[in-house]
């Protein structure tokens, strides 16, 4: 392993990072996820190896100017009405209302828990993507006399992205090596998972990767579900507890703001039994329109294309011999989530029981890729359809195949493909066993509820792939 760290640092150069600096810098207590707090190192102590304790105190310092705590609102808007400018790191949201007289944009602070801030006209020309699904950054906030908190400096977080850098880099590691770099880049540890469990924790990648492809991954507590969603990407919604509404999933036709659907790559609902989902019927209606279709609507109105990818994660309970214990497995999702229609259009369903739970051996020891940049390349690659062109030529179920299952394997396996052979070099027996191989088990897991599900599937056979 220390050639391979050795050959990412030669080869990636600055883009690269030791993960071994950000637990070390305790940064992700105070909130921050993985992708902003590698900025922030990176940034502050740039470095190699593990993190020092100078490096640690200097970056706490820092943190604790600059990052609020939850319960320092008060104190932060307490210093502004004394006249000073504050520097905070944290994400802003820009909405635009158009349903008074008078049109207003306001900005969204949650690190301070301040709902209505202003925001300086030319930082949104400069950033238009505060005004889509918002961005990190360090803001610098004045009070102004009848106008409140004011957004006046923004300094965002940024990557520089190069595709062609990208390929080329690839054709430096075997695909064994590649495999690892991936998994250190999402924070794990490669040597903890066998070669089959390692593709099914790159499955988590797909959404990212590849547009509009929806999963599910059913798991016991503890296997790390949720940790890459968390800490890949300001972009990938993650949501954990609380109430979901179609307003919030769709469109508010109070405001017509466009749900988080349309403003973000990736939305993902986290142990969805603990979720309080508003009206379901109406949300199992949108999702299953959204899903098969990439369109966004709310009763026939603002209709509107996402190419966002949709996420179902959820605990399971196993056997003494680690398998589901109940039959069929989705029986413990919420009923209205059960319904055959609805996971027809999830493409693929990721058998997280065959993912070794989290250990302290099971995280990044060694250099990585920073995630800011990982994420950007990731998202950049969706745009790739020579891949998908080539999958679409490669890959064919049989003439008698069900219409799903052939689109859900071609889009899971072009996933996998921009993954692990983004240059297009790959042999057919490589294309088979780490792409389409994949891609079928991902789908035959869909495929085995519903058929045990619906009378109506079993006309197309048992398996994905005769």
């Amino acid at each position: 392993m220390a050639a391979l760290e050795s050959k990412v640092e030669r080869v990636f150069g600055n883009v690269s990072i030791d993960k071994r600096r950000l637990p070390a810098s305790k940064l992700q207590s105070r909130g921050i996820p993985g992708y902003v707090a590698e900025w922030v190192l990176e940034s502050k102590v740039p470095g190699r190896g593990p993190l020092s304790a100078e490096d640690a105190t200097k970056v706490l310092e820092w943190a604790a100017r600059v990052v609020p705590k939850a319960d320092e609102g008060n104190l932060i808007r307490n210093r502004l009405l004394n006249g000073e400018a504050v520097r905070i790191l944290t994400p802003v949201q820009v909405e635009v209302s158009l349903t008074g007289k008078k049109g207003e944009r306001v900005a969204k602070l949650p690190m301070i828990g301040e709902e209505r801030a202003q925001i300086a006209e030319h930082l949104l020309e400069s950033y238009p993507a505060l005004l889509q699904q918002g961005m990190w950054g360090v803001a610098q906030l004045l009070y102004i006399r009848d106008q409140g908190i004011v957004i006046t400096e923004f300094q965002p977080m940024q990557a520089s992205v190069d595709l062609n850098r990208w390929r080329e880099a690839r054709g430096e590691f075997n695909l064994a090596e590649w495999r690892a770099l991936l998994l250190l880049t999402m924070g794990y540890n490669p040597a903890a998972y066998s070669p089959d469990a390692q593709l099914l924790v790159l499955a988590r990648l797909l959404p990212l990767v590849q547009k509009n492809v929806h999963l599910m991954e059913l798991a016991p507590k503890g296997t790390g579900k949720s940790y890459v969603y968390e800490n890949i990407s300001p972009l990938v919604r993650l949501i954990s507890g609380g109430n979901v509404s179609p307003a919030v999933l769709f469109v508010n036709n109070q405001t017509n703001q466009p749900g988080i659907l349309a403003r973000y790559a990736v939305v993902v609902l986290d142990e969805v039994q603990t979720l309080k989902f508003e009206n379901p019927a109406e949300i199992v209606g949108g999702l299953k329109g959204y899903l098969a279709n990439g369109k966004i609507s709310r009763g026939g109105k603002h209709e509107m294309a996402s190419d966002c990818g949709f996420v179902l994660l959820a605990n399971i309970t196993l056997d003494a011999d680690q398998r589901p214990a109940k039959e069929p497995i989705v029986c413990e999702l919420p009923t209205f989530l059960q319904e055959t229609a609805f996971l027809d259009r999830i493409r693929g369903l990721i058998p997280g029981w065959q993912v070794p739970k989290l250990s302290p051996l099971s995280f990044a020891e060694q250099s990585g890729l920073k995630a800011d940049y990982f994420s950007d390349i990731l998202l950049c690659l969706r745009q790739e359809l020579e891949t998908d062109a080539y999958c679409a030529r490669h890959i064919q179920l049989g003439p008698d195949a069900y219409q799903r299952n052939q689109e859900s394997v071609r889009a899971l396996a072009s996933g996998y493909m921009k993954l692990l052979f983004p240059n297009g070099e790959v042999s057919d027996a490589d294309f088979k066993k780490y792409c389409v191989d994949p891609a079928i088990k991902l789908r035959q897991g869909i495929w085995d509820q519903l058929y045990n599900l619906d009378l109506e599937y079993r006309k197309y056979g048992r398996y994905v792939a005769p």
